[in-house]
């Protein structure tokens, strides 16, 4: 599960040694993408303070997809594989229930930032639009944040 981006290379550069670095890089890139998603809700809500425009209630889906973030990240790949976490309550099995349930948080927050999106701002045509774009944004931005800090990451790093 975490070989998605093993194959992935970044350019060759004779100053750089990446191979070290692959952890510290792939932890700033989702750490960026999880501020910008965040900064641009809160531009959302400062430019839009009125209940009409912005409702509110849009704020939980994104705290949804935070969670969904400490969720995925929580559980190693030794975990899932069943190498390092064998006793407790559940064991191997347990811990990909976790996961599982944080791609489900995930995946209902960007599904419901669409809804938001669509079914708020695109079908009847409110504006002003960015509101609803906004919270989609935020909901992408932090889910895909989640999947760069789960996968592109490698435990072998670690020691």
């Amino acid at each position: 599960m975490a070989g998605c981006l093993d194959s992935f290379q970044l350019p060759r550069c004779d100053c750089i040694d990446y191979s070290e670095k692959r952890n510290t890089i792939s932890s700033i890139i989702g750490g960026g993408l999880f501020a910008i998603g965040w900064w641009i809700i809160i531009d959302v809500a400062a430019c839009y303070p009125s209940m009409s425009d912005f409702h509110q209630a849009y704020h939980v889906c994104g705290i949804i997809g935070t969670i969904s973030v400490f969720m995925i990240n929580a559980v190693s790949n030794g975990q899932i594989r069943g190498e390092s976490y064998t006793n407790g309550c559940l064991g191997q099995r347990g811990a990909r229930i976790w996961l599982f349930i944080g791609f489900l948080l995930g995946f209902a927050s960007l599904i419901t930032a669409c809804w938001i999106l669509f079914g708020g701002y695109i079908i009847p045509r409110k504006n002003p639009q960015w509101p609803g774009v906004g919270v989609f944004l935020q909901n992408a931005f932090i889910f895909f944040s989640g999947l760069v800090f789960k996968f592109g990451r490698t435990e072998n790093l670690w020691g």
